[in-house]
């Protein structure tokens, strides 16, 4: 059995859809998104405080994207990764990992709309920046999807991917802060895996979730 300890809508949100697609047996632990992922008993599993954590085969392991590798190497048979030896894996990994460089503007921004919460202690122009830089890497996903290659659905030629939930789910966070338009290609992707019952059965119960409004914009300077 495999334990996904779990806060919703952060990035424990990404293995949690994986686990459905890959169909594991497993439960989820949920934790608030708030200092007690500090507590010490946390921390021994996650030393940086941080969802997601999984518990399997007696072993703890933390960090999503190194998640992601081991849980698509342990169900391999479900085509989720992409292994040593596959024309698609050195494009898999760098999508993988993608997903990371757009929650870390994601995550700032979450800072500043969520969790500072006084106007006085936020910062128009980080704000500002780090949506600018969503919208940097929506341009890197769009060039991706517009590549000129036969069934370009998904971010690699051989199909969907673990790679496509991590960064689907890391758009999904991005799409708070930076909307998609004028991202035709990235919309259609987008609307295509997250129609996908993996991607519904991840999402947060009613009132359940970090965000309490569908769109943050930017401030002006």
């Amino acid at each position: 059995m495999i334990t996904l300890h779990h806060c919703p809508q952060t990035r424990s949100m990404r293995i949690l859809w994986l686990l459905h697609e890959l169909e594991a047996e497993f439960r989820v632990v949920p934790h608030a998104f708030d200092k007690s992922l500090r507590d010490p008993e946390f921390l021994v599993m996650s030393p940086a405080g941080r969802v997601p954590a999984i518990e399997m085969d007696g072993e703890t392991y933390f960090e999503s994207g190194a998640i992601t590798e081991i849980l698509c190497e342990r169900f391999q048979d479900r085509g989720l990764g992409r292994l040593m030896g596959d024309l698609d894996r050195p494009d898999w990994l760098v999508w993988l990992h993608f997903a990371e460089t757009i929650t870390q503007h994601s995550a700032a921004l979450t800072q500043q709309h969520v969790a500072l919460y006084d106007d006085t202690m936020r910062s128009p122009m980080v704000m500002k920046l780090e949506a600018a830089r969503l919208k940097k890497c929506y341009a890197a996903i769009e060039g991706r999807l517009s590549t000129p290659v036969e069934n370009r659905d998904y971010l690699l030629t051989s199909g969907f991917s673990a790679a496509d939930i991590a960064v689907g789910q890391a758009v999904y966070l991005a799409k708070f802060f930076a909307k998609l338009d004028g991202f035709p290609e990235t919309e259609k992707w987008y609307e295509r895996i997250t129609d996908r019952p993996g991607f519904r059965e991840a999402l947060p119960e009613e009132g359940r979730g970090i965000y309490t409004q569908d769109f943050y914009p930017a401030w002006e300077v």
